[in-house]
């Protein structure tokens, strides 16, 4: 799916994105109109503190943060699960601080969580799970700072434009209306079977 085709031109004129855990959003983000700001990966605070306040400097303001999980979580297992979570923490915290929190700005967060793995890898469910917590918990706490976060669990068969286009709207101002929600792509729920 291109995001474009589904998304209006210009839909994301004005806004500048960072771009959290290596994924590959910018350009389809660049098409509709945003400013990609990647974001190195990194587990140290510090690092992720510096490249946060000088993405916010370069551009001005960030509007809101899109991290995918799937490049940290790679083969997974526990160490993909650890890696993950923390590196989406540090960022995460890095960016509200520097963009949102110290200048009293409103923002956006995006978790991309990896797709459902079945009983090869269950710490994918762990990521999933923890993706969405992380929006529910943070949707309550940074509340009064006006930040907005969300967790998207795609499923098996996801693509990435599918993720892009979505992404795409949450961070547009029809996004506004989303916040501590899971938005669950390509689950079917079981229906019960007539006896």
């Amino acid at each position: 799916m291109d995001p474009t085709a589904l998304l209006r031109p210009g839909l994301l004129d004005g806004r500048t994105i960072a771009l959290g855990g290596g994924g590959p959003f910018g350009p389809a983000l660049a098409e509709l109109g945003a400013t990609p700001a990647t974001l190195p990966l990194t587990l140290d605070e510090d690092d992720a503190a510096s490249h946060a306040r000088a993405a916010v400097t370069a551009h001005g303001a960030l509007d809101a943060l899109v991290h995918d999980l799937r490049p940290a979580f790679g083969s997974g297992g526990d160490d993909g699960l650890g890696a993950t979570l923390d590196g989406a923490w540090v960022t995460i915290r890095a960016v509200a601080n520097a963009a949102w929190i110290e200048p009293a700005r409103a923002g956006k967060v995006v978790l991309v969580a990896p797709p459902p793995r079945g009983a090869e890898d269950p710490q994918a469910d762990g990521v999933r799970g923890a993706a969405e917590n992380i929006a529910r918990t943070l949707s309550i706490e940074w509340s009064r700072f006006g930040i907005r976060t969300v967790a998207i669990t795609p499923g098996a068969r996801t693509t990435d434009g599918e993720l892009a286009a979505l992404a795409a709207y949450l961070v547009s101002p029809a996004g506004d209306y989303f916040s501590g929600a899971r938005l669950a792509l390509g689950e079917v729920a079981e229906t019960p079977s007539a006896g």
